[in-house]
């Protein structure tokens, strides 16, 4: 099956932007985790990498982040202009490419479930390099390898753990069918293409949903609690 591009989001912008406010995986569990990895904030250049509709860049601006932002598909930045404002640095633009920033740009790069949307990191995490200050840091979540394949084996699929493998889905998101694909690697891919970048990796983590989840959602929390969906890094520019 084709591969979706990410620019595919155009086409369910509304509807994945009000799940994104409220579901488990984002809001309870990505999003508070990536935010506790980044720490104090106050005063850091930060490039939102993949910004979708901009709950990430808002709440990183609010705790005193200098923020800009990109991504692939227009119409979710559309919806992030209404969400942060018209003089929000917002800018189309796919991670595949060259990003329109200058070398020694950012103190941070936060490229929030969007590596996995790439077949190849290389020129990404070169570009991502490029645009970041020595010592500074890409925080990055993904899909966690193990829990791709283990969906994989579950539909029935015997895919290699070992290769880069493309996983295409449809799903039924607020009324209507979403499309989506993920390139699935294992882990030493990932570590292999950071380091082979210009990156020290300071942290490697799988963080839990936030305890108050519990109760929100009392069918989901217990599996999330006790098996990652999401991998995540603190990456060094060296």
């Amino acid at each position: 099956m084709t591969p979706v591009p990410t620019s595919a989001y155009d086409g369910f912008a509304e509807a994945y932007t009000a799940e994104n406010e409220t579901s488990l995986n984002n809001a309870y569990y990505e999003r508070p985790a990536t935010l506790a990895l980044a720490g104090d904030v106050t005063g850091r250049r930060i490039l939102d990498a993949g910004c979708g509709s901009g709950p990430l860049f808002a709440a990183l601006r609010e705790q005193g982040a200098v923020v800009s932002g990109v991504d692939a598909s227009a119409e979710m930045l559309e919806h992030a202009r209404r969400r942060l404002g018209a003089d929000a640095d917002l800018r189309v633009a796919d991670l595949a490419d060259p990003l329109p920033f200058a070398d020694d740009t950012f103190d941070d790069v936060i490229a929030s479930l969007v590596l996995h949307y790439l077949q190849d990191w290389g020129p990404t995490l070169t570009e991502t390099r490029r645009v970041l200050k020595t010592g500074g840091r890409l925080i990055a979540s993904v899909n966690h390898p193990t829990a791709d394949y283990c969906v994989e084996r579950m539909a029935g699929r015997r895919p290699d753990y070992f290769e880069i493998y493309n996983a295409t889905f449809e799903f039924p998101l607020r009324g209507q069918m979403a499309r989506m694909s993920f390139w699935n690697r294992p882990l030493h891919a990932m570590t292999d293409a950071f380091t082979a970048a210009g990156f020290r990796i300071s942290v490697i983590s799988e963080p839990q949903p936030v305890p108050s989840a519990r109760e929100l959602f009392p069918d989901d929390f217990p599996l999330l609690a006790t098996a990652p969906s999401f991998l995540f890094f603190v990456l060094e520019a060296a």
